[in-house]
């Protein structure tokens, strides 16, 4: 029996990755327009982020699917 990967795209990657990803994939001022939180749009950076996405669940979900969206996009290509 083969032993498939898995499917989820939030397998195995850390916050810091995912926000690293999307921060560099839309730039600051275009992740600050999709998910509108004011880490992202105020004197934005990797570090500020992840200390509200650590303390705030409906924000990292937020952050969270829009990865899984574009993954999926960037994976269909």
């Amino acid at each position: 029996m083969a032993i498939t990967g898995n499917k989820d795209p939030l397998h195995g990657k850390t916050l810091e990755a995912i926000v690293s990803f999307l921060a560099n994939h839309y730039g600051w001022e275009e992740l600050g327009k999709r998910i509108q939180i004011k880490c992202f749009t105020d004197n934005p950076s990797i570090q500020s982020s992840l200390k509200f996405l650590r303390k705030t669940q409906w924000a990292r979900t937020k952050v969270e699917q829009l990865y899984i969206d574009s993954y999926q996009n960037i994976t269909t290509i």
